[in-house]
């Protein structure tokens, strides 16, 4: 699981509780303008095709770190696909972020603020 705060132009991804140990990070920090696109999809989750590089991948079950999928980098933190956002990314070490949080609707209107 993952929260999510602002702090100025920045948003800070703290991940909590194990997680922590199976995503190998304990927080992300995203300035507001390298977020392109945030949204839910499920179906994406659901097809989601990675190789993963480092974390912990249990399958039907938890996906916790970094992986490879469509020729780019993306983390992930996921366990409740009802529960997971989308973020898009630019100019950042990751292209995507797909993280469980406890509330998606609050999530999705703080990070949709900025757009």
């Amino acid at each position: 699981m993952v929260s999510i705060t602002k702090s100025d132009k920045n948003f800070i991804f703290e991940i909590k509780g194990m997680h922590k140990l199976w995503a190998l990070k304990s927080e992300i920090i995203i300035p507001s303008e390298h977020i392109v696109k945030v949204y839910q999809d499920e179906t994406q989750i659901k097809d989601f095709n990675f190789a993963k590089i480092i974390g912990t991948n249990i399958p039907f079950g938890l996906h916790a770190g970094t992986f490879y999928q469509d020729g780019g980098v993306i983390f992930m933190d996921v366990s409740d696909k009802k529960k997971a956002i989308i973020l898009d990314l630019k100019d950042e070490k990751y292209k995507q972020m797909i993280i469980e949080v406890e509330n998606p609707s609050a999530s999705l209107a703080l990070l949709n603020q900025k757009l």
